[in-house]
């Protein structure tokens, strides 16, 4: 049986991916921003437009460089904004369980489903670091090992809330020891559809027990197929079936009027995210030590990682991703050794993250075959100019999904449990 593809489009506020200097580049202030890429969304019938979100600015020896949003306008607020400029397109927030409160974000929730005519949908993350943690009063109270079973203590309260409507509520656990009457009545989806992006095994198991889709940095067919079978087939423990998981890996895309055209456009695009300022940051992340003296065009320092608790770059992803920064550090000089590649060409290499590349005929195949075959349900696309860089996506690789009958032409409901084939 042939798949429906599934499309959602991130508006990439906390990101390495935007091009600042493309002389298309927007605010991502701004709500017309906000606005444009929301509306192109809905134009090509996509599911959802999402909002990423962070707590704090991302800093590196106390500084932001150029490739990090110096701001984000509350989620809430954008959402709620855009439900009254849009009418089918759902409306994706991330909202931290680690610094909140579930009578809060349920109630802002339900709020949002009832302006949006059930559109709502929250994508449930949390905090693992207790620099973000500073900016709340609880700041660093978490410890990392307990961060998913908040997670889902608070998802589980906040569901009580969503199922009790107008009515008394009662809550005691570990977390949260919380009662009285919830004040919103029951919104059109009855809860928020869940979202959920963590990938390390208390990722995927709270995802199989709760979420109804998850993000995935798994893009390709091998690795896409073997996080896919692995996600869905923890379903059956929770007495679930594998249709009520959507699996949607985000992705990049660069578009040609012929393959070798978009792929001179990627080279173009990769140079522009990454300066030669931000290499040296990227390897700053790495090595943990300041090699501000190192010329981005030159080889990689010969110095070694300086290894401990103590961070350069706190509340970044790297932290957790480079776990062994000396046996990255060993991999990363081989690499370059045997290519002959510079600070900045290397951090090209290893940071690349453009899906897909190629004619908007060879981007439809591309994206229909991964979906075919078991990779993904569909993806998230995130452009690397904003706010208008959705658009030649939806005018040139849309209609070709339609023709092909595995993208849909009109919405078949009004609320994004419908768009998503979900209960």
């Amino acid at each position: 049986m042939t798949k429906q593809i599934h499309l959602a489009a991130h508006f990439p506020g906390v990101n390495n991916t935007t091009v600042w200097s493309d002389p298309q580049a927007g605010s991502h202030i701004e709500f017309d921003s906000f606005v444009h890429l929301a509306r192109t969304a809905e134009r090509a019938k996509f599911d959802f437009f999402f909002l990423a979100e962070g707590l704090r600015l991302r800093e590196q020896g106390g500084r932001i460089y150029d490739l990090d949003v110096v701001g984000r306008p509350d989620t809430f607020t954008v959402l709620a904004a855009l439900a009254a400029v849009t009418e089918r397109l759902g409306l994706a927030g991330t909202i931290n369980s680690t610094f909140n409160e579930p009578y809060e974000v349920a109630r802002q929730f339900a709020s949002l489903d009832h302006l949006s005519d059930g559109r709502a949908a929250w994508n449930v993350v949390t905090s693992w670091d207790a620099f973000t943690g500073e900016n709340f009063r609880r700041g660093g109270f978490l410890a990392n090992e307990d961060r998913y079973t908040r997670a889902e203590s608070f998802l589980r309260t906040a569901w009580k809330l969503f199922d009790t409507a107008v009515g008394p509520f009662e809550h005691q656990d570990q977390h949260f020891d919380i009662s009285g009457t919830f004040g919103v009545p029951r919104s059109p989806q009855g809860r928020p559809v869940i979202l959920q992006a963590g990938d390390s095994d208390e990722g995927r198991e709270f995802a199989a027990a709760t979420a109804d889709a998850i993000f995935s940095r798994h893009g390709t067919l091998e690795a896409g197929q073997k996080f896919y079978s692995d996600v869905k087939g923890r379903l059956a423990k929770y007495g679930r079936t594998p249709d009520q998981l959507v699996v949607l890996p985000a992705a990049t895309f660069v578009l040609g009027d012929t393959d070798a055209d978009a792929q001179e456009k990627a080279a173009v695009v990769r140079r522009q995210q990454v300066s030669g300022a931000t290499a040296i940051r990227f390897l700053e992340q790495v090595w943990n030590r300041d090699l501000s003296a190192y010329d981005p065009d030159g080889p990689l320092p010969e110095v070694e990682p300086l290894t401990g608790e103590n961070t350069i770059a706190k509340g970044r992803a790297s932290v957790r991703m480079f776990k062994d920064p000396a046996a990255t550090v060993k991999e990363w000089r081989e690499k370059a050794g045997a290519k002959n590649l510079s600070i900045r060409d290397l951090v090209i290499d290893v940071s690349a993250r453009q899906n897909f590349i190629g004619s908007a005929d060879s981007i439809a195949t591309q994206i229909n075959d991964l979906v075919q075959q078991d990779a993904a349900d569909g993806f998230i696309l995130v452009p690397h100019v904003t706010p208008g860089g959705l658009d030649e996506f939806a005018d040139g690789v849309v209609p070709l999904l339609q023709e092909r009958g595995v993208f849909r032409t009109e919405y078949s409901g009004p609320t994004l449990r419908d768009h998503l084939g979900i209960r």
